[in-house]
C-alpha cells in the first residue's frame, strides 16, 4: 500500500525549502523520495501478536485517505505550524496510514523517523492509569481505597480547613479536588507553593512535591466536581507504594513490557539521537525550547523544562513524564479498544473507556464529554465533531494527540515536537477531519 508521494510531487517544494532554509538534500532526508507502504508495529512476542495492527492491501478509499493526510502533513510542515511529527491511522486493526515528516532536530537537519521518540506529556496519564487498573485486577489496589493508605502524609485540605478523604477512584477520574496550576495566575496557591506539574521545575522528588501540594487548598469536596489536575502524579505515587516497585518499573511490568512497547518509558532513549528536540510555538516559526520556556496556552501560559527528562533527581511524573513512539502508543490504544489483551481484564478495559463521572461537567473537554479511568469520553453526539458516541481521546502539551472511535474501529495517533500546536492547533483538527472525510 503506497502512502507517501515523492517530494517532487509536492507542489510547494520551493516554499518548504525557503521556510526551512535547508538544501534540497536535507529536505529529501525528511521525506523519502521513494513511495513506501504503511506498516504495522512489529509484534515481538506471542503475547502481543493479537493486539498488533495488521497490514492489508491498498484500496481506493485508503489511497484517498493517504492523499488527504499527505496534504495536511505537508501543509503543516511547509507553513511551519509544526517542525516534525508522525501520524498513524489504524482502521479495524489495520494500519492504513503511517507517515513521518519534518525534522526531529531542525538545527542539525535531523529528520523525523517512524521510530522517533517524543515527549508524551499528558499522554503519560492513560499508561499510568492502566497500570493502576492492572493492580486493581491483581487485587493489590482497590478503587475506593483512601489515598492515605499508600501515601499517609498526603492530606491536602479544603479552603475551610476540612480534611476530606481522597480515593484512588477520584484520582483516576480527576474528581479529587486537586489543582494543576497550568491555567492559573502566578499568584494562585499552586504557584505560591512552588509545586511542579511534572513538566517543569527539575530536581524535585515526589515526596517534596507532595509536601508542596499539601499546601494547596483543594478546589472542592472530592467526588463532587471535575478538574484536570495533579491527580495522576499522585496516582503514580500510589502505584509505586502498592506495587512495591518504582513507578517506571510498575508501568513496565504491567503495561509497556507485556505490550513490547520498548521505546516507551521515563528514561531518555538510547541512543539519545532518537529523541525529538522540542520546539515552542512562535512567529515566524517555532523556537527551539529551553528550560523556563513560557508558551501561551489558551488564556494563560505553560512553563516547560525539557531538561527534566535527563535529571535523575526529578521524580517520574505519572501525569507527564514519559516518552515514546507513535507505534508503541498505537499498540496500547488498540489493546484497550479491543478488550485489554494481556494487560487488563475485559471488564476493566471496558470501564477504562466508559464515562465514570455521570453528568459532572468535564470543562476541559466540553459539554458532550465525560471522563473515564484515563480519557475524555464522548457521551453524546456532538455537531462540532464527526466522531461517534464512545470516542475517547486526549493529548499532551509537548505537541501530541490521539483519538479512538470504537464504533468506527478507528485509532489515530499524532505525535509532534511542537508545543502546543501539535496538540491543540489546526494541525490535529485537520488530521481528524481528513480521516473522517475518507470514511
Amino acid at each position: 500500500m503506497k502512502l507517501s508521494r515523492t517530494l517532487a510531487a509536492v507542489p510547494f517544494r520551493a516554499v518548504l525549502l525557503a521556510f526551512l532554509g535547508l538544501s534540497a538534500s536535507s529536505v529529501a532526508a525528511c521525506q523519502s523520495s521513494e513511495p513506501r507502504a504503511a506498516r504495522a508495529p512489529e509484534a515481538t512476542s506471542a503475547t502481543t501478536t493479537a493486539t498488533a495492527p495488521k497490514n492489508e492491501a491498498s484500496s481506493p478509499k485508503e489511497d484517498g485517505l493517504a492523499h488527504a493526510l499527505d496534504a495536511v502533513v505537508d501543509n503543516a510542515i511547509a507553513s511551519q505550524a509544526i517542525v516534525g511529527g508522525v501520524v498513524v491511522v489504524v482502521r479495524d486493526g489495520h494500519v492504513v496510514y503511517h507517515r513521518a515528516a519534518g525534522l526531529a532536530d531542525r538545527e542539525a537537519a535531523r529528520p523525523v523517523q517512524e521510530d522517533t521518540v517524543f515527549r508524551l506529556a499528558s499522554m503519560t496519564k492513560p499508561l499510568v492509569s492502566a497500570t493502576a487498573l492492572a493492580l486493581v485486577d491483581e487485587g493489590v489496589l482497590k478503587l475506593d481505597d483512601p489515598v492515605t493508605k499508600y501515601l499517609p502524609t498526603f492530606k491536602p485540605k479544603l479552603a475551610n480547613g476540612k480534611q476530606p478523604v481522597i480515593t484512588v477512584r477520584q484520582l483516576l477520574t480527576h474528581t479529587s479536588g486537586l489543582d494543576y496550576g497550568m491555567e492559573k495566575a502566578t499568584a494562585a496557591p499552586f504557584h505560591r507553593a512552588h509545586a511542579s506539574n511534572g513538566i517543569d521545575r527539575p530536581g524535585l522528588s515526589l515526596e517534596e512535591n507532595l509536601s508542596r501540594l499539601n499546601q494547596v487548598p483543594l478546589l472542592f469536596e472530592p467526588g463532587t466536581k471535575w478538574n484536570y489536575s495533579m491527580s495522576t502524579d499522585v496516582l503514580g505515587g500510589v502505584v509505586a507504594k502498592a506495587s512495591g516497585l518504582s513507578l517506571p518499573e510498575a508501568v513496565q511490568k504491567f503495561v509497556t513490557g507485556p505490550l513490547a512497547m520498548k521505546a516507551t518509558g521515563f528514561a531518555p532513549p538510547t541512543p539519545s539521537e532518537r529523541l525529538a528536540i522540542p520546539y515552542a510555538d512562535g512567529s515566524p516559526r517555532p523556537s527551539r525550547m529551553n528550560d523556563g520556556q513560557v508558551v501561551p496556552f489558551y488564556t494563560s501560559n505553560i512553563t516547560f523544562a525539557p531538561s527534566r527528562l535527563f535529571d535523575s533527581r526529578s521524580y517520574p511524573s505519572g501525569g507527564g513524564g514519559m516518552i515514546g513512539t507513535a507505534d508503541d502508543y498505537v499498540r496500547f490504544l488498540e489493546t484497550v479498544r479491543t478488550g485489554g489483551g494481556t494487560i487488563l481484564k475485559p471488564a476493566t478495559a471496558k470501564a477504562m473507556i466508559e464515562n465514570q463521572v455521570g453528568d459532572v461537567d468535564v470543562t476541559a473537554a466540553g459539554p458532550a464529554y465525560g471522563w473515564s479511568f484515563g480519557f475524555a469520553v464522548q457521551k453524546k453526539q456532538d455537531p462540532s465533531t464527526p466522531s461517534n458516541v464512545g470516542t475517547f481521546y486526549w493529548g499532551g502539551v509537548y505537541g501530541n494527540s490521539f483519538f479512538v472511535d470504537p464504533v468506527a474501529k478507528l485509532t489515530v495517533v499524532v505525535l509532534t515536537n511542537t508545543a502546543v500546536a501539535g496538540m491543540a492547533g489546526p494541525f490535529p483538527d485537520a488530521v481528524k477531519k481528513a480521516v473522517y472525510a475518507a470514511k
